[in-house]
């Protein structure tokens, strides 16, 4: 059976990209080549919260990804969740939203946004699953905050 592990970082850099970077480093996954995809969950598969990803292959493969990101230049506050919830036969969903807001807001908005998700199929889900990162922005650097479901180990890329 594949494993997905939902991961989390934040963190604050001189630029928009440093941010990111340096979240992704928290979330362990800061070496590999991210490929973005919708968000079913297939059938036969573990979804486990692990905050931070273990070794999952070599530098510069390919990871198939849903993320949940925001970007800010403070001061604010930044927040990205991923929710996800699986049927009893197997499927199940992410979905994800991110933005400048607060904590509490963003799990509130990711939660509706996979109950909407729930009502377009046919499946009955078990309760659902929240991860949630915020943090703070400080005038005059940028901060971003990720929450990811990483999908099985790295692939080669070419």
């Amino acid at each position: 059976m594949s494993t997905i592990r939902v991961v989390w970082g934040s963190a604050s850099a001189p630029t928009a990209m440093a941010s990111y970077d340096a979240a992704l480093a928290e979330a362990g996954v800061e070496n590999y080549n991210l490929v973005s995809v919708s968000s079913v969950i297939p059938a036969d598969v573990d979804v486990e919260a692990v905050g931070t990803a273990p070794d999952l292959g070599p530098v510069g493969d390919r990871l198939t990804v849903v993320e949940a990101r925001a970007t800010i230049a403070g001061p604010g506050q930044v927040s990205a969740a991923l929710a996800w919830a699986q049927s009893a036969e197997g499927p199940g969903l992410f979905y994800e939203t991110a933005g400048e807001t607060d904590q509490a807001d963003v799990e509130r908005r990711v939660r509706e946004g996979l109950r909407a998700g729930q009502e377009l199929r046919d499946w009955r889900f078990a309760d659902p699953q929240v991860a949630v990162e915020s943090q703070r922005a400080e005038p005059g650097e940028h901060t971003t905050a990720v929450v990811l479901a990483v999908y099985g180990e790295s692939e080669p890329i070419c």
